[in-house]
């Protein structure tokens, strides 16, 4: 399959029995998950997602609805499906990726599982409202959330390149009311730190809710980018989890 502006593969494995998505955080990018993919390979065809508005796609504005995101990552992940899927969102890429398997199971080809990493449940109200800060703010949070390369924080010409993705996807985020009373029919696996600024552990427990299968949460030392520091741990998990699922 020839892969298109939505979809990464930094280190294929055509001959892998399973394929894996990942989802980025807010105004993040595909390539935050190079290293993962590497990780993974060429037990897991890792594949990474890349929404409009960043890197290469920087001169296509942002989709700030999640549901027309979350429809458009749908198509273009159902020609991968021919292989068992599972997927791995970070952030507000838990909430994609949570969209997406509704999708997808919803038209036949639901994911081996979700990977929920330092994101609340969809249960969880989001009061928060980044995407009507200003510039200044948006940079402030951005700083306390320390994912966000220091040489970037201090290059205010190369902030002002990311700041309208960023600003999108909170928008998509922040105005997002999930369906109530529907859950998923895979297994759900949440991750997240035990210092993280901005997401509870009780909240993220409540991902239990929104599933019929099995659930399992893993805290780990560190922030809201706590993936960083434990990716061998992370795609020791991934691994296990394919391997309780599939029998593999």
């Amino acid at each position: 399959m020839t892969t298109s502006p939505w979809i990464r593969r930094f280190h294929p494995a055509p001959q892998a029995p399973t394929r894996l998505a990942f989802f980025p955080h807010a105004g993040g990018s595909a390539t935050s998950f190079f290293a993962a993919a590497k990780a993974l390979s060429p037990e897991v065809d890792v594949l990474a997602l890349q929404y409009p508005g960043r890197q290469d796609r920087l001169a296509e504005p942002p989709i700030e609805d999640m549901g027309t995101l979350a429809d458009r990552v749908t198509e273009e992940l159902l020609p991968w499906t021919d292989r068992p899927l599972t997927l791995f969102g970070h952030s507000m890429g838990s909430s994609v990726a949570y969209e997406v398997a509704l999708r997808l199971e919803d038209k036949g080809a639901g994911p081996l599982g979700l990977f929920a990493s330092g994101r609340s449940a969809p249960s969880v109200p989001v009061t928060r409202r980044l995407h009507l800060a200003d510039d200044d703010e948006l940079i402030r949070h951005l700083g306390e959330l320390s994912g966000t390369d220091a040489r970037l924080l201090a290059e205010e010409s190369l902030l002002r390149l990311v700041l309208p993705a960023l600003r999108g996807d909170y928008r998509a985020l922040e105005t997002h009311r999930p369906e109530p009373g529907r859950s998923l029919s895979c297994p759900v696996v949440a991750l997240c730190g035990d210092a993280d600024p901005v997401v509870d552990p009780g909240d993220v427990a409540l991902w239990e809710r929104h599933t019929s299968a099995s659930f399992r949460m893993r805290v780990l030392a560190g922030g809201h980018f706590f993936l960083d520091a434990h990716l061998p741990t992370v795609a020791q998990e991934v691994r296990d989890h394919i391997a309780a699922t599939t029998g593999r």
